[in-house]
């Protein structure tokens, strides 16, 4: 029997499609109830309906609620689930393609905001509840190394090219970076000062630029 049939448009779509788009919409149904419920409020079987499937499909998918999670995660990061990590999108390559070191790092930062502005909101319902749920302590932690990894990489291709700072490793590069970059710093900058990301952005920049290649972007703030 074939795997792919006709929808009611009358377009072809596979088992794969239809399986991909049923998580996605199990994975926005649940990323739309953390932010309204929190985390530890929201039941399976609320997911379910709000993704018009039956819960045991859920489990089928995803298995429990910790790793929905994750899944919510990942897909608020790149903004798509697409199977293609992080470091491998096409914004990457751009960077990687710049001569100009402060370019690189404007380029970086200028993604690194757009992932902020999708992720912050369901790192805020984990930062809140972390110290009382296991599961989110560890959702937390696992995205705070994944971030140390891909500052590790922007330190890798300074360092590759030369233009770090006299005296700066790529270790403590990578440790710099996520350190001016830090989700607890985006918060306090948008939150609690009333920045806007766009200022957290330049200023996070102007950070960056001072502190790993020893120079002053032109046209930020000192």
């Amino acid at each position: 029997m074939s795997d792919t049939v006709k929808s009611n448009s009358g377009a072809s779509t596979t088992r794969a499609d239809r399986a991909r788009l049923t998580r996605r919409r199990i994975i926005d149904a649940a990323a739309e109830l953390f932010l309204e419920r929190g985390y530890g409020a929201t039941m399976l079987d609320q997911v379910a309906q709000r993704a018009g499937v039956a819960v045991q499909t859920v489990y089928f998918h995803f298995g429990n609620k910790a790793t929905l999670l994750k899944h919510a995660l990942d897909v608020a990061a790149v903004g798509d689930d697409e199977p293609v990590a992080l470091l491998e999108r096409p914004w990457m390559d751009h960077v990687k393609a710049e001569t100009d070191p402060i370019r690189m790092i404007e380029l970086w930062m200028a993604n690194s905001r757009s992932i902020m502005g999708r992720v912050a909101p369901i790192l805020n319902v984990i930062r809140g509840t972390i110290g009382a749920d296991p599961d989110l302590a560890a959702q937390w932690d696992l995205n705070e190394r994944q971030r140390r990894t891909a500052f590790d990489a922007l330190a890798q291709i300074l360092a590759d090219r030369g233009v770090l700072r006299t005296g700066l490793s790529r270790e403590d590069a990578a440790d710099l970076a996520f350190l001016i970059s830090s989700v607890e710093g985006y918060f306090l900058a948008t939150g609690t000062l009333g920045w806007s990301p766009e200022h957290w952005e330049r200023t996070t920049v102007s950070m960056l630029t001072c502190a790993l290649l020893g120079t002053q972007a032109v046209g930020l703030p000192s």
